[in-house]
């Protein structure tokens, strides 16, 4: 497969990818390796290798969910600076954008 500076735009544009003009030699040195080593990968013979779903044999091991009544609810929002009934009140972080 010839790498081209056309192959590595159009790729670059099907990633969402930018990359500046200066850029592609590196990139085009780099997807060279990475076919190379792909081409190392399809000699080998894994015809009695069966398919994993998942790299790691580890098992996750999770706790038990439970439900705890913490009682320092109260001293929370005392120390909130506004606060309104069993909530604390913030500064609006996200603006609603006009679709005109």
């Amino acid at each position: 497969m010839k790498i081209s500076n056309k192959l590595i735009s159009q790729l670059s544009t099907l990633a969402k990818l930018e990359f500046k003009e200066g850029d592609f030699f590196a990139i085009k040195k780099d997807l060279k390796k990475i076919l190379n080593f792909i081409k190392v990968l399809d000699k080998l013979d894994v015809s009695d290798v069966e398919p994993l779903s998942h790299i790691s044999t580890e098992i996750n091991v999770l706790r038990e969910d439970l439900i705890i009544d913490y009682k320092c609810k109260k001293s929370a929002m005392r120390n909130s600076p506004v606060k309104d009934s069993d909530y604390f009140k913030v500064k609006k972080v996200i603006k609603k954008l006009d679709k005109r």
